[in-house]
């Protein structure tokens, strides 16, 4: 939460990378009303020791109201430095909560060695029962935290500690595999790339600290060759990337961390906020869902909430990208995070029962919206089916889009040169803006290309709103054993500004499943599913909706060789003629939500 995101400056030092993941994972929303009573004086405690079950000593700063009594505990587990919770800590504990900021185990302060989701589970258990059991806390336990610090509260949850009572996480996923590390089979190479690299640095500075002995150093000739610091072998420094380049498929290493398999496990009410435009958003969107129908208890299952802003990991405030959502985006989200724990942990009657479960922000329209539930019931299932006279290639093309059936058409095609991917331009993107920026941006630089196919309603006469999931139905053939799609939803403004709005992107190897892997045959022509995950947006009168089809999005995602060989290791590029069919056997679409 927004507290969260200060202080931070031993690691904005380290790497700009890190500071910025740790802002925007921690902030969705920017803090607009500090209004709290503060009723209690605090006092902090640094570095405050939890031996977990094997031994090893996690440490966590204590921010907790100076006054007798026991009090609610809210804890954050980081890997970004716990100092970085010391705004928070101090308003929420002056709000009538114990706030425990904890560094998980290998990062800064806590001993161990780091490698994601591996320990979450136990160690998220450990230190539940650990906070539960402190004198001055009375037994309920609530978590809070984005990003990574979303993945440590639901690693926890499915551990089922007792003194667990809920937890809020915010812009985070529900399978490590597809949504974070790989979506739609193909590897995000820009989030993976860029989060290594930001954590590697806290990795790097441990081991230099236990390899500093000059003594060892002293025999050393030439005596100018004395190394002074002796830097670490770089690899082994984040062996978890090696690990998911080998495991591009579903598989038994990324079965054990999937909150998906596991919700029947969540045993407490859940407030999930999640954001448009942000790199977790069909995980935090999905795990609302099904955790209403599959949580462990009816508790759990009744107390599901989830709030979606704009921005996420794409930044916060009203501007995102290019484009100005208003004034009224931004909101106190520590507050409403505050209310929700008031109500759960302390049992205030504050109104917050009588609210509705969900909280949108539409787009277009620009304003916040209370729903009875997500998706909307409401929203009718809308097919837009592509057409063209054979040349959807590029803005200057003749693709069109409508809600009528295509009849004969011809077939729309283009050549995909891995070599000459087309280029992220903003999107869904983490840890750190591309130059080509994040969030909303023009998307007419790529739509001037030949390998990209772009297909564009008439204006709209009249406000037409586009919320909930967003699918792409394509019937499709390649030249090459393994080739991607890649779809784009578009808002095209009247004064020519392609706004997008959500994507997506299958290999076609796992067309089928993720789990086992099929090339294809080239020249066959295959019935895929694209999904673009989610949306809410209102298409103003004048504007137009636009579908973009593509074969990459790069770097966000690794460019697909066309060799079908394992990406990770191969370096032969083929180029591939990959075909789209829009005719009456073949009725390609984009599924789009319409809210009449």
């Amino acid at each position: 939460m927004k507290g969260t995101s200060r202080g931070i400056s031993r690691l904005a030092s380290q790497a700009i990378l890190a500071a910025f993941f740790f802002t925007v994972a921690a902030s969705q929303f920017a803090p607009v009303n500090r209004a709290d009573t503060g009723k209690y004086e605090v006092t902090v405690q640094r570095n405050v020791a939890a031996k977990m079950r094997d031994g090893a000593t996690l440490r966590a700063d204590i921010y907790r109201p100076k006054a007798e009594g026991k009090f609610p505990v809210l804890l954050v587990r980081t890997p970004y430095d716990k100092t970085g919770t010391i705004n928070f800590g101090l308003r929420a504990a002056a709000r009538g909560y114990v706030v425990i900021a904890q560094d998980v185990r290998g990062r800064f302060t806590s001993e161990g060695e780091w490698y994601p989701f591996k320990n979450e589970s136990l160690d998220g258990y450990d230190t539940v029962e650990w906070a539960a059991a402190l004198p001055y806390s009375n037994g309920k336990v609530g978590m809070f935290g984005g990003s990574y610090v979303g993945a440590t509260q639901y690693l926890a949850a499915i551990a089922k500690p007792p003194h667990l009572a809920g937890i809020c996480p915010t812009v985070t996923a529900s399978n490590y595999h597809d949504g974070w590390t790989y979506q739609g089979g193909a590897f995000e190479q820009w989030f993976n790339e860029s989060w290594s690299t930001g954590l590697a640095m806290d990795t790097m500075r441990r081991r230099v600290e236990t390899n500093n002995s000059a003594l060892a150093w002293t025999k050393i000739l030439p005596l100018r060759g004395y190394p002074v610091l002796e830097g670490p072998e770089t690899e082994g420094v984040a062996p978890y990337f090696t690990d998911w380049l080998a495991h591009p498929n579903f598989d038994d290493y990324w079965k054990r961390w999937s909150i998906e398999d596991h919700y029947t496990d969540i045993q407490v009410p859940v407030f999930g906020v999640g954001a448009w435009y942000d790199i977790f958003l069909g995980g935090t969107l999905r795990n609302y869902v099904r955790l209403k129908k599959e949580a462990g208890t009816e508790a759990a299952r009744n107390g599901q909430r989830l709030a979606v802003t704009v921005g996420g990991h794409a930044g916060g405030g009203r501007k995102i990208g290019a484009v100005d959502f208003g004034e009224k985006l931004p909101a106190d989200d520590e507050d409403v995070m505050l209310r929700w724990y008031d109500w759960l942990l302390k049992g205030e009657a504050n109104g917050v029962e009588k609210e509705k479960p969900v909280r949108i922000f539409v787009m277009g329209k620009n304003e916040w919206r209370d729903e009875d539930d997500w998706p909307l019931a409401r929203a009718k299932s809308t097919r837009y089916y592509l057409h063209s006279g054979g040349s959807a290639n590029s803005l200057s093309g003749n693709g069109a889009l409508n809600p009528t059936a295509p009849a004969e058409e011809k077939t729309d095609q283009y050549v995909y040169d891995p070599s000459d991917a087309v280029p992220t331009i903003g999107g869904p993107l983490c840890c750190g803006p591309l130059p080509t920026g994040i969030g909303p941006e023009d998307q007419r630089p790529a739509e001037a290309r030949n390998d990209v196919l772009v297909y564009t309603t008439a204006a709209f006469s009249k406000d037409t709103e586009v919320t909930g999931p967003v699918s792409l139905d394509l019937y499709v053939s390649s030249s090459a054993v393994d080739t991607d799609f890649t779809g784009k939803l578009v808002d095209v403004w009247p004064n020519g500004f392609a706004q997008n709005l959500t994507e997506g992107i299958l290999r076609l190897r796992y067309r089928n499943s993720q789990e086992k892997p099929e090339l294809a045959n080239p020249g066959e022509t295959y019935h895929i599913t694209v999904d673009l995950w989610a949306t809410s947006n209102v298409f103003l009168a004048g504007h137009k909706l636009r579908l973009e089809v593509s074969s990459s999005n790069f770097p966000r995602f690794d460019r697909n060789l066309n060799t079908g060989e394992e990406q990770a290791r191969a370096t032969r590029m083929v180029k591939a003629t990959n075909v789209i069919y829009h005719d009456r056997a073949h009725p390609s679409a984009m599924v789009l939500p319409v809210v009449p």
